[in-house]
């Protein structure tokens, strides 16, 4: 298994366990991933759900063959499952960053409560890059959270930016130690599981009641035009660019 999940103590840990491929996510990851995240909301005993990967790498974000072969071609897909469970969860939702969190790796984190990130984390969403749009409502909820110029050199430019500039910009609560991120993740975990659940998820539902149907929406905006543009000369180009080792062509794709 690619995702490991475990519970105990009220605490719900899902782990990118796939080091060998720094993690990147499958169909059948993002699969277990949604699966895990509706069995952590029906379980009463988890009061708490945490993300977490290893303290060299978070997530490269989809393995591009993977992803080739199995394209998201419908709203039920693998992906777009776990994002809507994760954006929908009611419970809080924590996540420890080190490394690399590539693309979703790094939207992800925009649905998440608290986020603790490694000094070593690099983050990045490099969507246009590969021909495509954002996904998981980034393309709302990051200009919300940091305006639109940042918001712009972010999805526009694609460049990788530090675990500094990630709390500068609010994406990340805390910047620590890569060894000491996942022991202070699950000890944040454990002081919320010790609250009154019916307040945490009241307050976490009163805090994205303005913004829970724009996000909805914006997601499903995103899915239509994601899928298109997968299919579509630019995507092909840099997913076979990425697989030969090249720089990508763009010059001659309009």
């Amino acid at each position: 298994m690619s995702i490991e999940i475990h519970s105990s103590d009220g605490i719900a840990v899902l782990r990118f366990a796939r080091l060998d491929r720094k993690n990147a996510i499958t169909a059948d990851m993002y699969a277990q991933l949604a699966d895990g995240l509706a069995q952590a909301q029906r379980d009463a005993a988890v009061r708490v759900a945490v993300l977490l990967g290893h303290e060299t790498v978070f997530t490269a974000g989809n393995d591009l063959a993977d992803f080739l072969h199995h394209p998201p071609n419908s709203d039920d897909a693998p992906v777009f499952r776990f994002l809507h469970a994760l954006s929908g969860f009611p419970k809080p939702l924590l996540a420890g960053v080190c490394g690399v969190a590539v693309g979703v790796g790094t939207t992800m984190l925009l649905h998440c409560d608290l986020v603790y990130a490694g000094e070593n984390a690099r983050l990045s969403l490099p969507f246009v890059n590969l021909g495509l749009c954002p996904e998981a409502a980034s393309s709302l909820l990051l200009p919300r959270l940091v305006g639109h110029p940042r918001a712009a050199e972010l999805l526009m430019l694609g460049e990788p930016f530090d675990a500094d500039e990630a709390r500068e910009l609010g994406l990340v609560n805390r910047v620590l130690p890569a060894a000491q991120v996942e022991g202070f993740v699950l000890s944040q975990a454990a002081r919320l599981a010790a609250k009154p659940m019916s307040s945490l998820i009241t307050t976490k539902a009163l805090m994205k009641e303005g913004s829970a149907q724009a996000v909805r929406e914006q997601m499903d905006k995103e899915v239509v035009h994601f899928g298109r543009m997968l299919r579509e000369p630019a995507a092909r180009e840099a997913f076979a660019a990425f697989l030969e080792k090249r720089p990508p062509d763009f010059s001659k794709i309009a």
